[in-house]
């Protein structure tokens, strides 16, 4: 399997990346037990969580870290797995942003729930304008520096925050972000690529992109109104129901068609192509074996071609 840097650490990953948001929420947890050893035994090693999942749900918030955490320690796979976390929504009764305070409890919290010692990779789920940038950082560094956490990320960042947070980081040399989680797929196209996809190259910051398959609209299971009642994500999924969605649809259909590939597969191949590593998150041992064989797909020039035609973002007006 091939392995990808994050950042300028030597972090690796697969270029999947599993998302944990379903974990307690619309996968219970033996299914979500299923999944993680059939993700880890497929050679693949990444992990994406949050505290704040599945806050929406009667589960709660930290629902996905605890489901994660029971299966670590009873597979004792810690050692063969990168696990991702991040804080900084609102988990209630004020315990939100990127302040110092409640980093040091966040982090602590989310140890608890994930039964480990450390985390591998530690984000900002938001960025959190009322914090002093230095004061986040310096706070990440000590939590680095007591090797509570190996290396950090961000989410939802622009490219100027994300900048200026690096550049902080450099001037006191503390940890810098190494990731960046964006919303990015063949759908959500424009936010990413409008400047902040250019930042991250600049900056040397992998990016590992969340709703990779779109709530999945890119599994081609959604293609009428009437498909939206498939599933309890189904109703986040109708803004993708245009004219451009379906172009894109037909596209993967088109390509998977000729590669003998689903178009979750070809959707996430094409982002493997682009980033360092998709997330994508499954309720099913088939689902996750499924999605993993993306890993295993080559977009030749031609491929890739169609997709970026089909799913080019409409141009912004002046």
């Amino acid at each position: 399997m091939e392995m990808r840097k994050l950042g300028r650490s030597d972090v690796a990953i697969a270029p999947l990346m599993l998302g944990g948001n379903v974990f307690g929420w619309t996968a219970d947890e033996a299914t979500s037990f299923a999944v993680l050893d059939a993700f880890v035994d497929a050679g693949f090693n990444a992990i994406d969580t949050a505290d704040v999942y599945s806050r929406w749900s009667p589960a709660g918030g930290g629902a996905s870290e605890k489901v994660i955490g029971a299966w670590l320690k009873r597979s004792g796979k810690r050692d063969k797995v990168v696990i991702a976390t991040k804080f900084g929504m609102d988990m209630g009764d004020g315990k939100k942003g990127l302040s110092a305070k409640w980093m040091v409890e966040a982090v602590e919290d989310s140890l608890g729930r994930l039964q480990t010692d450390y985390i591998d990779l530690y984000q900002s789920h938001a960025d959190d304008a009322e914090t002093p940038q230095d004061e986040t950082m310096e706070a990440y560094s000590k939590l680095v520096a007591a090797g509570k956490v190996r290396i950090i990320g961000a989410s939802n960042f622009d490219a100027a925050r994300l900048k200026s947070a690096n550049a902080t980081a450099a001037a006191h040399d503390w940890p810098r972000y190494e990731t960046l989680q964006p919303q990015y797929n063949l759908y959500d196209r424009a936010a990413f690529e409008d400047g902040l996809a250019a930042a991250c190259k600049a900056e040397q910051v992998s990016v590992i992109p969340y709703y990779g398959l779109a709530s999945g609209f890119l599994t081609g299971k959604y293609r009428s109104e009437a498909d939206l009642a498939k599933s309890p994500r189904g109703r986040g999924v109708k803004r993708f129901l245009d004219e451009r969605g379906l172009r894109i649809l037909a596209a993967l259909d088109k390509v998977g068609g000729e590669l003998g590939a689903t178009p979750a597969q070809v959707a996430l191949a094409w982002l493997m192509a682009k980033v360092t590593a998709p997330i994508a998150s499954a309720t099913s041992v088939a689902q996750l074996q499924e999605l993993a064989k993306a890993a295993e797909l080559k977009l030749d020039a031609g491929a890739l071609a169609t997709l970026d035609g089909a799913s080019a973002p409409a141009p912004v007006a002046a």
